[in-house]
């Protein structure tokens, strides 16, 4: 088997309210995999991500591509990661899209023809050609979205991760998404409630829930299993109603 290029080993969390987010959670990620992240509000989905790019300090072990995440080793470990937050506000802050793009490479040393290039080659992969010069609050929320991907992935990070990447977008929209992420070739992990889209993305899913993994293995098999789903406030996505009774 290949090195993982992501690995958490009996990673813990604990919020200064006393909530443990993280109990425990181990599981590793190929090179290349696909894997959504699933379960219930307060599982630790999102918490396993920020604790993955060092923006909260876990116990337990943390690789990634690697490289073992340490409070010295966090800017290190970033820059093999594309993090793309719920809100794309988040990361559109710039007067200009192309200077959002572009702020990324920019940061990294990068001279300025070789930022040129990947800002228009990051925008060209979201079918965002021609928007450079837009104002990204005028955006749509699809638009958005894309931009906000394009931003990281004019990093040309290993890794990327999208937290509720389908929240709030049109059916048309949503499809755009999904023709999108299934276009990339980088590792995915995906924090998701949107299961159907898991489906059409995600060859593998791990389910969550009370900061502890619950269930681990292909997406087919995992989200057609109506007991789980039952046991941890999930459903059955439409398209695999049925399968798991098979």
């Amino acid at each position: 088997m290949a090195e993982p290029i992501v690995q958490f080993d009996e990673v813990r969390y604990r919020y200064p309210t006393g909530t443990q987010a993280l109990d425990g959670v181990t599981l590793a990620v190929a090179p290349g995999e696909r894997v959504a992240l699933a379960g219930p509000n307060g599982a630790g989905k999102s918490t396993l991500v920020l604790a993955m790019a060092g923006f909260l300090r876990a116990g337990g072990t943390i690789r990634v591509a690697g490289h073992r995440l340490t409070p010295g080793s966090a800017r290190d470990v970033r820059r093999h990661l594309g993090l793309v937050f719920q809100d794309a506000d988040d990361q559109l802050f710039m007067p200009r899209l192309a200077d959002d793009v572009a702020f990324g490479p920019a940061t990294m040393g990068l001279e300025a023809d070789e930022v040129d290039a990947r800002v228009r080659e990051a925008l060209a992969a979201v079918g965002l050609d021609g928007f450079g010069d837009r104002v990204p609050y005028h955006l749509s929320v699809g638009e958005k979205r894309r931009a906000a991907l394009a931003t990281v992935l004019a990093m040309q990070p290993q890794i990327l991760v999208l937290d509720e990447p389908s929240s709030d977008l049109d059916p048309r929209g949503r499809r755009r998404l999904i023709d999108l992420l299934n276009g990339l070739g980088a590792t995915l992990l995906v924090v998701t409630h949107d299961l159907d889209l898991a489906v059409e993305t995600c060859g593998r899913t791990v389910v969550m829930d009370a900061g502890r993994v619950v269930a681990d293995g292909p997406t087919a098999e995992v989200l057609a299993d109506a007991d789980l789903a039952a046991a941890h406030g999930l459903e059955v996505p439409y398209r695999l109603k049925g399968q798991g009774d098979a």
